[in-house]
């Protein structure tokens, strides 16, 4: 019996990946959900000896011989982030990214991504999309994932550290879980950034009518249910991140880290419930990095196991939200229980939403088909 050796695949252009749903942020939720069941009982594999890692970077030096190569300036990085995803998704894929900057300057995001969907069985490519739009909705579904698990029901009050596009994602996110949301207080550096970010809260939630922009870190903690840090800055010196002090954050609180962050002592209290999106990669990320590695890795998470590391905190306390949506462990007990959640950002959650969007995109016909042979000259 012979079967056809032809390979065609679909090519996604931004405008293509929205028409397939790729700002559905309800769906996205969901399906980040099914992905944190998928990933507690294995079903999955990154990059790494541990099956877990971030990814693979290229990073350029102070100094070198060639007048070529491109300069270390803040963000210039190329990386590589592989996975494999089972379940219903059953896919591989990579997203490839170059990122500097000083992109801004020049009208263009920080990072521009890339994301190849290859079949699990041939590795024959399925799709190559535009992966800006999806990278950013499926780090905003992560902190809705939590809310979901581990914000009070009736969450109100939202804060929210730099008015970027993961702060948008992620009040998105938290809104398709926490209906009743009405006020969002924001800080942040720019005004340009700030003016942005109220003209899309007022077009895109204009059930939100108490928005307040605040001066400092302690005005957006204090009395909100939901807090999230979504900012920018250097990486390098831990004390100069955006800290979390324990007396301005109120019973029941729910806070949402996916960007740059630290705590301050009252915080490493036991008491304070801390949640690792998956354990595993903050496991990677210890190991794979210089020490103490929250001068490289600015997620709170891992500042959570450099304090393990010196004893001051036990891996006890620290718990997985996989185990938590696979139900296997409790979300929230009661309305009085401070939560905070890092969010590391994974591959496999861009295979994910990239599956669903790429089998959407399908069924509606939507992208370019191209060939990438017939038969192939070397077999």
């Amino acid at each position: 019996m012979s079967t056809s050796t032809k390979i065609d695949f679909i090519y996604l252009s931004e405008p293509d990946m929205v028409r397939a749903g790729v700002t559905d942020m309800a769906s996205c939720v969901d399906t980040m959900e099914e992905m944190f069941s998928l990933l507690y009982h294995n079903d999955y594999r990154m990059a790494g000896s541990n099956n877990n890692s971030h990814g693979s970077i290229v990073v350029f030096p102070e100094n070198s011989p060639f007048p070529d190569m491109p300069k270390p300036t803040p963000d210039r990085r190329f990386m590589a982030m592989p996975a494999y995803l089972g379940g219903r998704f059953r896919t591989a894929g990579m997203k490839w990214y170059g990122s500097n900057i000083e992109n801004r300057d020049k009208g263009l995001p920080r990072s521009i991504l890339m994301f190849v969907l290859n079949d699990a069985d041939t590795g024959a490519p399925l799709a190559f999309m535009s992966a800006n739009l999806l990278s950013a909705y499926r780090t905003g579904a992560i902190p809705g994932v939590g809310a979901r698990h581990l914000a009070r029901k009736n969450s109100k009050v939202v804060g929210i550290l730099g008015p970027g596009v993961m702060a948008r994602t992620s009040l998105s996110a938290f809104m398709a879980v926490c209906p009743q949301i009405d006020t969002v207080k924001i800080k942040g550096r720019g005004q340009k950034n700030l003016d942005a970010f109220l003209a899309w809260l007022a077009d895109t939630f204009p059930q939100i009518a108490n928005v307040q922009v605040v001066d400092t870190d302690e005005a957006l903690v204090r009395d909100s249910d939901i807090v999230t840090f979504c900012g920018s800055g250097a990486v390098g010196d831990p004390s100069k991140y955006p800290t979390v002090k324990r007396e301005w954050v109120s019973p029941g609180t729910f806070l949402s880290m996916p960007a740059l962050g630290n705590i301050d002592e009252g915080m490493e209290s036991p008491e304070i419930r801390k949640v690792l999106d998956h354990t595993g990669l903050y496991d990677a990320w210890y190991d794979e990095n210089p020490k103490p590695v929250h001068a490289s890795v600015p997620v709170v998470g891992i500042r959570f196991m450099d304090l393990i590391a010196e004893g001051r905190m036990s891996r006890d306390q620290l718990e997985d939200l996989g185990k938590i949506v696979a139900g296997e462990a409790p979300g929230r007990q009661n309305d009085d229980e401070i939560i905070i959640m890092s969010v590391g950002g994974m591959p496999v959650e861009d295979v994910a939403w990239g599956t669903v969007v790429y089998r959407n995109a399908l069924k509606q016909g939507i992208g370019t088909r191209l060939n990438l042979w017939d038969e192939p000259v070397l077999r």
